[in-house]
């Protein structure tokens, strides 16, 4: 069943449950209401009829009712689990068959926690990319099972994520750019500085942590050799 038919369908179902709850408790009342107003003596005063038949109206919407139930609680049951298992494939995510050994259910929660590291990874990559089009990409990130990642940027480049907690004892993300080559691990702050060491890499010089000088020396080469490359 499509999908937008079958919630069409539940939700239609959870009208026709609701209205046919407050029916019994309708229909109930009405019913104690007439026979109590209808049997009570004739010899009574008005109030003490009407009292009557309120009680007797509270007494029947309350049988009735529960009645229905016996009934309705399987229905409401069944649309529970309908509900669910539109949820789920909605989502797109399913948990895998139940394991029947300890290896193979290992083997689920290591595979688990790698798409763990590769969803963290992403989520936090607004830290330096604000844009939010790239690097939160969680098909890009590739999850290892001690929590960290890494991002595929180019032949031998790569953007490394872990955890780490700072001074505060709160963790926070830490990206670092990583090589191929002997090259030092570079710490990214940014996306404009993720491009400034790719740029660098790409004209054939080390990629990594500059002073203040050989920053403003590497720029000048870059600037020389890389003029028409996008911002």
């Amino acid at each position: 069943m499509h999908a937008s038919v079958r919630r069409t369908t539940l939700a239609i179902a959870d009208a026709v449950t609701e209205g046919l709850d407050m029916g019994t408790v309708v229909i109930g009342g009405a019913i104690g209401a007439w026979a109590g107003y209808t049997y009570s003596p004739d010899t009574w005063a008005g109030d003490w009829r009407l009292a009557v038949a309120g009680g007797a109206a509270v007494v029947a919407a309350v049988a009735v009712n529960g009645m229905a139930d016996l009934f309705l609680t399987p229905l409401r049951q069944l649309l529970n689990k309908a509900r669910s298992a539109t949820r789920s494939q909605a989502s797109g995510h399913t948990a895998p068959s139940a394991p029947t050994t300890l290896t193979e259910g290992l083997a689920q929660v290591a595979a688990a926690t790698e798409d763990d590291a590769a969803a963290r990874a992403a989520s936090a990559a607004w830290h330096i990319d604000q844009g939010e089009n790239f690097l939160r990409d969680e098909d890009r990130w590739r999850g290892y099972e001690d929590g960290e990642a890494t991002y595929y940027l180019a032949p031998g480049l790569w953007l490394h994520y872990c955890s780490e907690t700072n001074k505060y004892g709160n963790t926070e993300p830490r990206f670092t750019l990583l090589t191929g080559d002997a090259d030092q691990p570079v710490a990214i702050t940014g996306m404009a500085q993720l491009r400034h060491h790719l740029a660098a890499h790409a004209a054939g010089l080390p990629v990594a942590p500059a002073t203040a000088t050989e920053d403003r020396v590497r720029d000048d080469v870059l600037a020389d050799d890389f003029t028409g490359l996008p911002a």
